[in-house]
């Protein structure tokens, strides 16, 4: 028992001392870890208006100019208590994978050549995040 005690204080220490743990999503920019750079920031911002914008509308309410003919409409990023149900990993996969590929919505493009750029994936979802109740 002192033994198994004392691998678990000694476990503890080395990942306080590292900085290692259970961060969701890892080290390099995904769910959890450091604050995306602003050039990261400025691009998810750009690829929000050029590509979001047109179906989840400026605010992210779902009221983009061609969410007309979409059926189901888009996602309403305003909604609070959708914001509290989805998790960063499920965002962060719908904006790479697609609707599709998560159960959602086909009509929700992927974003292939986003995989590589974790830090702006990353920024995006934190954007979508401050669309919270406006």
């Amino acid at each position: 028992m002192k033994r198994t005690m004392g691998l678990c204080v000694a476990a503890l220490g080395m990942t306080l001392a590292f900085g290692t743990g259970c961060k969701k999503g890892g080290a390099e920019g995904g769910a959890g870890g450091a604050e995306p750079s602003a050039a990261a920031k400025e691009e998810a911002t750009n690829i929000f208006k050029s590509r979001c914008a047109s179906c989840h509308g400026a605010t992210g309410k779902g009221d983009g100019a061609a969410s007309a003919g979409l059926n189901p409409k888009p996602r309403n990023f305003s909604d609070a208590a959708w914001q509290k149900g989805a998790t960063d990993e499920h965002l962060e996969n719908i904006i790479v994978k697609g609707g599709a590929a998560v159960g959602t919505s086909a009509a929700m493009p992927s974003n292939p050549d986003l995989e590589a750029k974790v830090e702006v994936v990353k920024a995006l979802r934190m954007h979508i995040r401050t669309l919270a109740g406006k």
